[in-house]
């Protein structure tokens, strides 16, 4: 019977030491570069801390979808869709999560893009009054002051088509721009002004803490429309075209995740807004419709917005939307 020889495998024995360690060595230094190499950061803000619209990117972040697709994100918070635009602008982040309405800032020249249409009518938002009856309903708005978040927000957009609607003109209804849903909240109890628009997380609560009712919500004011719009800084769409095509793959992997993972993330959503868990199953239920599956623009929804520009008075003339959207990030179907 022949015998089966044996191959000993490769030891270092003393004389060999030093130079085993150096392969070693050196084979982790390649590992470790390889690695680093293969997760790029990107820095992202996100308009509203509180605000379902942008828990995926959180979601994405605690399940590990955007690690696997080779991105470490690190995420910022702003009060407000000028707040992002201007963090932009100081290269400040690399991603802008904001408004369909924040598009209006590159037509006045602000360096950045939008690269994905995340989410279409404004179902976020509801409008929010106090209990002392000084607004009953929609039609006691006229002339009155709403808090919204920053100019040329979309919260500021739903002021001014509420009022455009009802015959009163853009300008119909006063606004006071006050920052975060916290602050606007806040404002509203101390009757600095008569209603306010919050996201439905902050207006749910405020309902629950017996301060006050939601008089109105904006998923029937407009049906094309992008209330929500990735943004990328124009540094960041020169110098990391691969990473920003990433992060797109991995939101858009984030939302279909969200769609067949409810209960994980209204978790992490809760976590995130600092809501209960059965209201946020019901935010949940709610928003989920809203989000877009493939982040490719609607011409309806860009002209509703391009005339809206004129309409408020945020530019001078109707601008070529093709100039402030591309979708060469988007993954390909």
């Amino acid at each position: 019977m022949t015998k089966l020889s044996r191959t000993k495998p490769a030891s270092c024995g003393s004389r060999r030491l030093a130079g085993c360690l150096a392969i070693l060595a050196g084979v982790a230094m390649i590992a470790t570069t390889t690695i680093s190499a293969g997760a790029e950061t990107l820095r992202v803000g996100k308009a509203g801390r509180d605000a379902f619209s942008f828990v995926p990117v959180d979601v994405g972040v605690r399940t590990g979808i955007f690690k696997n697709n080779g991105l470490d994100v690190e995420i910022s918070s702003f009060g407000g869709d000028a707040r992002v635009q201007q963090a932009m602008a100081a290269d400040g982040i690399d991603i802008g999560l904001g408004s369909g309405p924040g598009l209006a800032f590159i037509a006045k020249g602000s360096p950045i893009k939008g690269i994905a249409a995340m989410a279409g009518p404004p179902l976020l938002f509801a409008l929010v009054v106090r209990n002392d009856d000084t607004v009953k309903t929609v039609d006691d708005l006229k002339g009155r002051k709403v808090g919204v978040s920053t100019v040329g927000s979309v919260t500021s957009w739903i002021v001014s088509e509420v009022a455009s609607q009802k015959g009163w003109g853009h300008s119909g209804i006063e606004q006071v721009t006050i920052g975060d849903d916290a602050s606007r909240i806040a404002a509203l109890k101390t009757k600095s002004f008569d209603a306010a628009i919050v996201n439905l997380a902050a207006a749910l609560n405020y309902v629950q803490r017996g301060e006050g009712r939601i008089l109105m919500r904006f998923g029937d004011l407009v049906k094309d429309f992008h209330i929500h719009v990735i943004f990328a800084t124009d540094k960041a769409i020169t110098e990391k075209a691969d990473a920003l095509k990433r992060f797109n793959k991995a939101w858009f992997e984030t939302i279909a995740f969200m769609r067949a993972e409810k209960a994980k993330t209204v978790a992490i959503a809760a976590e995130v807004m600092g809501t209960d868990a059965a209201t946020t199953a019901a935010i949940y239920d709610e928003l989920m419709p809203m989000f877009s599956d493939h982040g490719r623009f609607d011409p309806k929804a860009l002209a509703v917005l391009r005339r809206s520009f004129v309409e408020m008075k945020t530019l001078p003339q109707e601008p070529d939307m093709a100039k402030l959207t591309t979708e060469a990030f988007l993954p390909k179907q």
